[in-house]
């Protein structure tokens, strides 16, 4: 089992392979906004458990078990995101789903992965909720509470 802070470390090199044939730390480090120092530690620790392949001044490539999680990673995130829409959440969506993420078991996850696929596939439901929620907001506002 990972870390949350290794979990962040595969799922930025997962989501860098998807577009890069080659993957640097320091596109890493950037997007994480961490060390270099910091990103070759995470790495050599995802190497020994067999997510990546790394070697210092060589590339980063992911196995198959690294693969496999990253995907995982990224879906739960998207997942996430597109929950605190559907909840008409008025918050930075993608900070907000990373702070959930590591805290949220499997079984959650997909509960809330089956709410988002229902409330699509209901939109009438969702927009009644939008409503709801529209109200609720100016309800909170005229009384002076924050939203």
């Amino acid at each position: 089992m990972l870390s949350p802070s290794l979990e962040d470390y595969l799922e930025e090199v997962y989501r860098l392979s998807l577009n890069n044939k080659e993957i640097r730390v320091l596109d890493i480090a950037t997007k994480l906004n961490v060390s270099s120092p910091s990103v070759v530690k995470a790495l050599r620790k995802l190497n020994k458990q067999g997510y990546i392949t790394y070697k210092k001044y060589e590339g980063i490539y992911l196995t198959e078990e690294g693969s496999n999680l990253g995907y995982l990673l990224v879906k739960r995130n998207t997942v996430l995101q597109e929950f605190l829409t559907v909840i008409y959440s008025q918050c930075d969506k993608e900070e907000e789903a990373e702070a959930m993420e590591h805290y949220l078991s499997s079984p959650t996850i997909l509960a809330i992965e089956n709410l988002v696929e229902f409330m699509n596939n209901n939109q009438d439901i969702q927009k009644s909720f939008m409503q709801f929620c529209k109200e609720k907001e100016k309800k909170h506002w005229s009384e002076g509470i924050e939203a």
